[in-house]
């Protein structure tokens, strides 16, 4: 075999066995190592046949290899997400006297965006003008990319404006730009002034507001959307699933499963978790439970999720005895699935099987416990009323304990009235995050309850001090299909006067009925804890 004859057998190779028989007659007739050409273009193909390992040894077997080459064990970095590995590539092929091309740096910039390195990105961009490269689009896309992943805004939109020619990838890198550094008005704004609007940037413009915690905005935005005769994918439908889903839109998500069954999207595993989550959250554990039936082919995520919305449903036996099918049908549950069992455990007050299931997960399935798994533990302990034994786990713990752990401890104490420890949490949460409003209400309401006025009057002034007041609250409710979003004394709405009116009559009933059912003596009555302030 010569070394036109392995060129062609190479380029016809559509299989890694036969890759493999040709790499053993290119080694047999002295064509790898010794032939250059010979050498980059097996490694190419190895690299393109997903085989990591073999690749990164041939790539060292090689004598001088070239740019492409360097370029490819790039790639194979990228896909491996081992983003410091390609920058090293890249700054090889440098040293190794290459002129870089608009592949190679292209490569090195979504290295340097993945691992969020500017000083790298920024030694990039420089050598990209030294070279002429600027003016090529997909180098300008890649420095758009690169500097929003970054958090340097300013570069960004440097780069994007003084690039001459703009496609559908410069228009979507710049708003994903304007939602991570802005924020979501100004990234609706900039995406109202987009020439081409591709169904890929009306994806992110609805999954950035539900990840910005405005769901009623991400529902409208898919709307118009629609409207305007774009036909969603499946990574659209799961965002407005979890719109749905962090709003308890019932009748909205109905509508949207039908939309997407229009589609053929509802098949998806991804969409069909994420129709499990949305009926779950929105009080339908049945449908949850028909949708996770009908799904085929379960994996892992897909029996967590349901595990998970008997959990939140308060079905804690539920959950544990899908835990027990999942492990029968062969799949193995991982970090988040505990999470979901652990938590069944809890609010089930299963005390025993919860501690047997951490004991478990570390035992046998080698997982460390994280914040997540502690915290339902220590969550688990609180409910049981073994507050010392939850105080001593956070104190064990191998990891530092965050707000989550003490707000689970917090809220255990007030349950069992300990003050002590209840104290302890708050100020730790107020460590943590000083700008919380429940801890110091809460805090000052145990400081009220046991006469220690001092104390009490001090939380008061570190609420003044560090302008802290208590915000108010909000909920939704669906009428007729229409989600409505209201706010303590909202004066916003549209219905205000007819919703006004009703409370004044619903008041003046709840007064006659008092005065016409006196109170008993030992009774309680509330008092709004906006009054004591």
């Amino acid at each position: 075999m010569n070394r036109s004859v392995c060129h062609h057998l190479l380029a016809q190779c559509r299989s890694l066995r036969e890759l493999e028989r040709i790499h053993a007659r290119a080694v047999t007739h002295g064509l790898h190592p010794c032939n250059q050409s010979i050498s980059c273009k097996l490694f190419r193909c190895y690299a393109d046949f997903g085989r990591p390992a073999e690749a990164r040894r041939l790539f060292g077997e090689i004598p001088c290899p070239d740019l492409v080459s360097f370029t490819s064990l790039m790639s194979l970095h990228l896909q491996l997400n081992q983003h410091h590995e390609a920058m090293f590539t890249f700054s090889r092929a440098i040293a190794s006297g290459h002129r870089p091309d608009g592949f190679v740096v292209v490569g090195a910039l979504s290295a340097s965006g993945g691992a969020g390195d500017l000083c790298a990105g920024l030694g990039v961009h420089g050598l990209i003008f030294r070279c002429g490269l600027g003016s090529e689009l997909v180098v300008g896309n890649a420095l758009v990319d690169m500097y929003c992943r970054c958090g340097r805004f300013e570069g960004a939109l440097g780069v994007f404006d003084e690039m001459a020619v703009k496609d559908e990838v410069t228009w979507g890198s710049m708003l994903h730009g304007y939602m991570k550094c802005v924020g979501v008005d100004s990234a609706l704004s900039f995406f109202d002034r987009m020439p081409v609007k591709s169904m890929v940037s009306w994806t992110a413009l609805v999954t950035g507001h539900v990840q910005a915690k405005q769901p009623i905005r991400a529902l409208e935005i898919f709307g118009r959307m629609v409207l305007e005769g774009h036909r969603p994918t499946h990574v659209t439908i799961v965002g407005v699933l979890s719109a749905c889903a962090d709003i308890g839109s019932l009748d909205l998500g109905r509508v949207i499963h039908g939309y997407g069954s229009k589609f053929n999207i509802s098949t998806n595993i991804i969409v069909s978790n994420a129709l499990m989550d949305m009926y779950a959250k929105s009080g339908s554990i049945e449908m949850a439970f028909a949708v996770f039936e009908e799904v085929p082919l379960k994996d892992a995520f897909t029996w967590t999720t349901m595990i998970s919305s008997f959990t939140v449903q308060g079905d804690g036996i539920k959950a544990l005895e899908l835990f027990e099918d999942m492990l029968r049908s062969g799949i193995v549950p991982n970090s988040v699935t505990f999470v979901s069992v652990l938590s069944a455990c809890s609010h089930a007050g299963l005390i025993q099987q919860g501690r047997e299931l951490f004991d478990k997960m570390r035992r046998i399935y080698n997982i460390k416990p994280q914040l997540e798994h502690y915290g339902c533990i220590v969550d688990l302990l609180g409910r049981g009323g073994l507050l010392e034994e939850a105080e001593a786990l956070i104190y064990d713990m191998d990891v530092e304990p965050d707000t989550v752990i003490w707000r689970s401890l917090l809220s255990a104490c007030l349950v069992h009235g300990n003050d002590r420890l209840a104290e302890i949490a708050g100020q730790e949460i107020i460590k943590r995050e000083p700008g919380d409003d429940g801890v110091y209400v809460l805090l000052w309401n145990i400081y009220a309850s046991s006469d220690r006025w001092k104390q009490a009057l001090d939380i008061r002034k570190q609420m003044l001090t560090r302008k802290i007041f208590k915000k108010p609250g909000c909920s939704w409710i669906e009428v007729d299909g229409g989600v409505h979003e209201f706010l303590v004394q909202d004066k916003a709405h549209d219905a205000r006067r007819e919703i006004y009116d009703t409370l004044e009559g619903i008041d003046r009933q709840l007064k006659m009925d008092l005065r016409s059912s006196p109170l008993e003596e030992n009774s309680l009555i509330c008092v709004d804890e906006e009054l004591l302030f």
